[in-house]
């Protein structure tokens, strides 16, 4: 067919298609960039995934990040080197229930239920996983429990038997029990890392990834049995400490290195068919050649943990997890190891009120950042909870830890903490006791569960940071321990500790 337009015409045409060609495919350019940079929105919204790593018994001077002295830890340390590390972390009583109670409810014992290890857990009350489940998160715990109740809010649970054994453990994925052959830290950590595997993608996710180590009695995994056998352990500076100038109770304690690590050696040692003291040492030498064992085999189930957790770190880095996923990495309490010659933790002394506290959140946190401001394991629920999005409950006693994680020093910060342990006597002859700490002084009240005064103490961190003596009755204190009698009730007041938790005195 013949083409009957003139050429202007043509050329105008032309000229119309070409216009049509450009501007639809400037819509198109705009639409393109238009869902790109909703995209991109959507992703700097999206919801970070989280990772709770929990040790037991971890003390912050066996992480080498505060103290290499004794402790090496690089893998631990890392997750401080690419984000943050809490210089001035501590729980609120120094026991394993309590303390995973705490966490999962952002409360204090005297509120969620759980005061000692000796009654189950109350898992029917409100806790952050729950919370996190209804926001859509899939949530686990894998490894230690320790409860005494089966886990609730949680869509997948795969958990030792009360403490658990470090070899050849036995499990409980969802309520059935499983036999597994190997290393408990190796298997706990393949255990976490093959949920990662096989979770829901297209959920966030929450994992309560939790080791058994460094818990009494300590069994090394095999390869590491003979670690650190020709190295004599440095002691710690309060190694020869009697506490003769400490209050009654504390010099009562059979939490004592000899008679304690003693009768777990007859335990653990035999059934490692080690060899038990040579004949005829006593005294210092007793002492020394007890806490060379507890030490080292403190530290060779600690290596395990260290690897493990870099495995797991590497793990996040390889599936792309690394840059949205917040991880947490503390104890349940923190530990005497051979610390003023005693073992376990229980009493409110610094190494067993202090816990290690490290986070990564490479989106938020600083790489490298630290920080000397205070944080309690109250916090870790509502911090998380923050991070996710949702309203934290006003029953939650803890406070975000997001401002300092942002890099910010608020100025209405906590300049104070409130300890309380509930746990009767029992073997290791601790009574209940509550404290209030601040950067200069520690206030500590013991008492009986008859409500029975045992006496007080007033240590002055700043003159005596290695806690040696009680200074509650010299004069020149009488100002400072006013103040503090005040601070701790008004500390009673704000957490609503029944009258019935303590008793009063002369001293308060």
């Amino acid at each position: 067919m013949t083409n009957t337009k003139r050429p202007n015409q043509r050329r105008q045409n032309g000229l119309f298609r070409a216009a049509l060609a450009i501007r639809v495919g400037t819509m198109a350019l705009i639409y393109c960039w238009g869902f790109a940079a909703a995209s991109i929105v959507a992703e700097g919204n999206e919801k970070p995934n989280i990772v709770y790593i929990m040790t037991d018994d971890h003390a912050v001077q066996m992480m080498s990040a505060y103290d290499n002295s004794r402790a090496s830890t690089p893998h631990l340390d890392r997750i401080g080197k690419e984000g943050i590390l809490f210089r001035n972390s501590f729980n609120t009583n120094a026991l394993c229930a309590p303390s995973r109670a705490t966490l999962l409810t952002g409360k204090y014992s005297h509120k969620n239920g759980q005061l000692s290890n000796r009654q189950p857990f109350n898992g029917d009350q409100q806790t952050f996983p729950k919370l996190l489940q209804k926001a859509g998160y899939q949530t686990a715990v894998i490894g230690k429990w320790h409860l005494r109740s089966s886990p609730t809010g949680f869509d997948y649970s795969n958990i030792l038997p009360g403490q658990g054994d470090y070899i050849d453990p036995e499990l409980i994925e969802q309520g059935v029990k499983k036999k597994h052959k190997g290393y408990v830290t190796d298997i706990i950590t393949d255990l976490a890392m093959d949920w990662l595997k096989g979770r829901d993608k297209t959920k966030p996710f929450c994992l309560l990834y939790h080791h058994k180590a460094p818990h009494a009695e300590f069994v090394p995994d095999p390869k590491h049995e003979n670690l650190f056998d020709e190295v004599t352990v440095p002691t710690p500076v309060s190694f020869d400490d009697d506490s003769s100038a400490r209050a009654k109770p504390v010099q009562d304690t059979t939490n004592r290195m000899v008679p304690g690590i003693q009768e777990r050696w007859h335990t653990w040692g035999a059934k490692r068919h080690k060899e038990a003291p040579p004949e005829g040492l006593d005294g210092k030498a007793l002492e020394m050649w007890l806490y060379q064992q507890y030490v080292k085999d403190y530290k060779r189930v600690m290596v395990s943990v260290d690897q493990n957790v870099g495995r797991f770190l590497d793990f996040l880095d390889e599936q792309g997890l690394t840059q949205n996923t917040i991880v947490i990495y503390t104890s349940d309490n923190g530990m005497f190891v051979g610390d003023h010659n005693m073992y376990d933790k229980r009493l409110v002394h610094e190494e067993a009120l202090r816990i290690p506290l490290a986070i990564r959140f490479p989106k938020v946190i600083k790489a490298g950042s630290v920080t000397d401001l205070y944080s309690l394991n109250i916090d870790y629920a509502p911090t998380i909870l923050d991070f996710a999005g949702l309203k934290i409950p006003n029953d939650m006693q803890g406070r975000s830890l997001r401002p300092i994680l942002e890099g910010k020093n608020p100025d209405d910060w906590r300049q104070s903490i409130y300890y309380h342990y509930y746990e009767p006597p029992g073997k290791h002859n601790i009574p209940l006791h509550y404290a209030l700490r601040t950067d200069r002084f520690k206030l500590i009240h013991y008492y009986t569960k008859q409500r029975t005064d045992l006496g007080w103490e007033l240590i002055d961190l700043k003159n005596d940071p290695h806690e040696y003596r009680n200074v509650i009755d010299l004069p020149e204190y009488q100002n400072a321990l006013a103040d503090m009698k005040q601070q701790l009730a008004q500390a009673r007041k704000t957490f609503d500790v029944p009258k019935e938790h303590g008793v009063s005195s002369s001293k308060e």
